[in-house]
């Protein structure tokens, strides 16, 4: 390796070590949904509040309109995932009235709204206590977007 390269590598272990490893915006990734369900996800993410517990709004990239994000490090909320995997029956909370299948993992609380079509899920990162208190604000438009299928037991 040249002096130069060997100080072109320095620097940039010296900016990343200054800056922190930033991952950039999260990503939303377009569901895969009939057009109804696409229709009311963009109606229940156009309807999302401006603020999320107390934090702003954070950027995003891909199909923003089937998600949002708060916070540093964001708070995630998306539209139309998939299924909860059930095979450890993680515990449900019921806030509000809606039942949350919540998963703790990796570092974060994913809590889902299972039991209605399309399913939103938060992922909110460990930096954050009581992330089920997060989705108390969320909870209506649930209710009113959302269509519910079954009870989180």
């Amino acid at each position: 390796m040249s002096r130069r390269t060997r100080g072109v590598v320095a620097c940039a272990a010296v900016v990343l070590l200054a800056t922190g490893c930033s991952h950039g915006p999260p990503e939303i990734d377009a569901p895969d949904l009939s057009a109804a369900d696409a229709a009311t996800c963009r109606d229940f993410v156009n309807a999302l509040p401006e603020t999320l517990g107390g934090h702003e709004p954070a950027a995003t990239t891909g199909d923003t309109v089937y998600g949002a994000a708060w916070g540093d490090p964001a708070i995630v909320l998306t539209c139309g995932v998939g299924p909860v995997d059930l095979t450890e029956v993680p515990p449900c909370t019921v806030v509000n009235g809606v039942g949350w299948v919540v998963q703790e993992t990796d570092g974060r609380t994913t809590l889902t709204a299972d039991g209605y079509r399309p399913r939103v899920r938060l992922v909110v990162p460990d930096d954050y206590e009581q992330p089920a208190g997060l989705v108390t604000g969320l909870a209506p438009l649930v209710k009113k977007y959302l269509r519910l299928e079954e009870r989180c037991l």
